[in-house]
């Protein structure tokens, strides 16, 4: 006993001497860059380190900074760091960053850091400063000047690790936070400020019987969580807009504004107050019930086969045919799934066919047009409303193709979905289509940067009005771009972090018109490596297949012709 004593004394007295100081704790985040690649400082954990250094293109010794760091990099480059610039400054838009840096000839990454709540979390308090932080273990190693102990610190790193974080005085141009600064001296109010973001951004999901993993349905609920909301805000998993805001603009992505989030996390970083409102208007909100038809009754309810789902088990695709009673054609105009059982349904997807047609739903491969009525996926549980004056067209005799996904969780349970179908009185002028342009690949293990694409060209006039990126765990970015007959091109639209469990349709705010000959283009990117939290099994090599822990590479796009 006293020799476990004097073990424990021992102990005690080291850490108290601070022997095992540890670096301070950075935590993730993730930003595009100017070129709309995404960087998340988790996924960098293939690297030893991540160098970042503060930018403000206003500033007059940028260049001389710039120039430092790149000299510094030069240094590393057979190492295993990765550099990057970080915007630290509200005073340059997306445009002028691009042009400050084509005409500094900077090749180092641009992160956007236009909300400065990164740059705030690292604490830069000057343009050219530089941070050295661990991807494995998200901690802060350094921070100070480009010709402070940079190389110091990273030979640390790299020969066992750094035992405490070194700080150093930076000189150069003072950064400004004027939101931080409003924001400390008048902390924002829960109640008339921060509950109606939460209301409008993300009640809706995270409420009870939500398809979120908790319900932001009080104060205490907000408060009790804000640690982890303050992280998925940081590194833009939350709110699920996987799109990139500087291309193209579409009505149904979750965009959160800088001076939204800024609140937020500024609230969260005071404590989450009360403040004094005496109702909790999280605690009053009302949602509409998701077993109950949004847009009113239907004009049809298709009533799908009751499906036994069994408790575990890997579950073939289920391709049903629904014979439809109608003695006429007719037109859709909207529709809505009410899924019986959301826990296993993973995925539904609907087409119209003639009699003796099968669809082949997710397993066609090239580019195929359909008539694609439309689908139940993760993030895809409200209603739909096709553009006006569009719709989906059901010939007389035709009838329904429904394909559906299943995946177990571990308990028995039965799914019986309902699809109701909203009709047109009258024929719309126009008639949707869905065109599935897919490539095929072939993904080696531990790939973690796998290059794919896929490309049809139009032989008619027509009209874009939604786009769809469908890829599965390994799936890393996708952007759809269009060619056109004179060769210049345009990006629709950019996923780059693409999530398996968030893939709407982004419908088009301005539908593009593609003239005859137009080329659509889907590229896109795979991670088959252990540094992906999604990645089943790193170990193996992919192509196409129809299950989970298989890949696809499909752009859907959604058309009708021009007139």
């Amino acid at each position: 006993m006293s020799h476990l004593k004097s073990s424990l004394f021992v102990a005690l007295s080291v850490l108290a001497s601070g022997a095992f100081a540890l670096p301070e704790r950075a935590g993730d985040f993730a930003l595009l860059d100017t070129e709309g690649n995404f960087h998340q400082l988790s996924r960098y954990r293939h690297m030893e380190a991540l160098v970042l250094m503060s930018y403000d293109a206003s500033c007059a010794n940028i260049d001389q900074a710039v120039a430092q760091f790149e000299n510094l990099q030069a240094d590393w480059a057979d190492k295993s760091v990765a550099f990057a610039l970080i915007n630290s400054s509200t005073a340059q838009d997306i445009d002028q960053l691009r042009a400050a840096r084509a005409a500094q000839g900077i090749e180092l990454p641009l992160l956007i850091d236009d909300g400065q709540l990164v740059s705030e979390t690292l604490s830069f308090s000057a343009a050219g400063e530089v941070t050295v932080l661990d991807p494995a273990r998200l901690n802060l190693l350094y921070r100070g000047p480009v010709q402070g102990s940079v190389s110091q610190v990273l030979e640390s790193e790299l020969a066992g690790g750094v035992d405490e974080t070194v700080i150093a005085a930076s000189t150069g141009c003072e950064l400004q936070y004027p939101a931080r600064e409003q924001h400390a001296s008048s902390v924002p109010d829960y109640s008339t400020e921060v509950a109606p973001i939460i209301a409008e951004q993300c009640a809706s999901c995270h409420r009870e019987g939500g398809i979120g993993p908790f319900a932001m349905d009080s104060h205490l609920m907000l408060q009790g969580w804000s640690p982890m909301i303050r992280e998925v805000l940081l590194t833009k998993r939350m709110p699920p807009t996987q799109v990139d805001p500087y291309i193209g603009h579409f009505d149904n992505a979750r965009y959160i504004s800088n001076d939204d989030l800024q609140t937020v996390v500024h609230w969260i970083d005071a404590g989450a107050p009360r403040g004094a409102g005496a109702e909790d208007p999280l605690a009053t909100l009302q949602f509409p019930d998701r077993r109950e038809w949004q847009m009113g009754e239907p004009d049809f309810i298709v009533k799908a086969p009751t499906h036994e789902i069994p408790a575990t088990g890997v579950l073939d695709y289920i391709n049903v045919d629904v014979e439809l009673p109608f003695d006429e054609d007719k037109w859709v105009r909207g529709v809505q799934y009410i899924a019986g059982d959301e826990s296993v349904l993973h995925h539904l997807l609907t087409y119209v066919t003639a009699p003796l047609e099968t669809a082949e739903g997710e397993a066609a491969q090239g580019s195929v047009a359909t008539r694609f009525l439309e689908g139940y996926a993760p993030g895809k549980v409200d209603a739909m409303m096709f553009p006006e004056d569009t719709g989906v067209f059901i010939p007389k005799g035709h009838k329904l193709s429904m394909q559906f996904h299943y995946t177990t969780n571990g308990r028995a349970t039965t799914d019986e979905t309902l699809l109701g179908l909203y009709m047109y009185d009258e024929p719309p002028e126009h008639e949707n289509f869905t065109r599935s342009v897919a490539g095929m690949f072939l993904i080696p293990p531990y790939a973690r940067d796998h290059k794919a694409s896929a490309r049809y060209t139009f032989d008619e006039d027509v009209v874009v009005t939604g786009l769809r990126a469908h890829m599965h765990f390994r799936g890393k970015d996708m952007k759809f771009t269009v060619e056109y007959p004179d060769g210049t091109t345009k990006d629709l639209l950019s996923v780059p972090a693409y999530s398996y469990a968030w893939q709407p349709t982004y419908q088009l705010s301005e539908p593009a018109v593609l003239p005859v000959g137009t080329t659509a283009h889907v590229t896109g990117t795979f991670d088959n490596s252990e540094f992906n939290p999604a990645n089943p099994d790193p170990s193996k090599q992919l192509s196409f297949g129809l299950q989970s822990w298989d890949e696809m590479f499909i752009g859907y796009w959604t058309y009708h012709a021009a007139e």
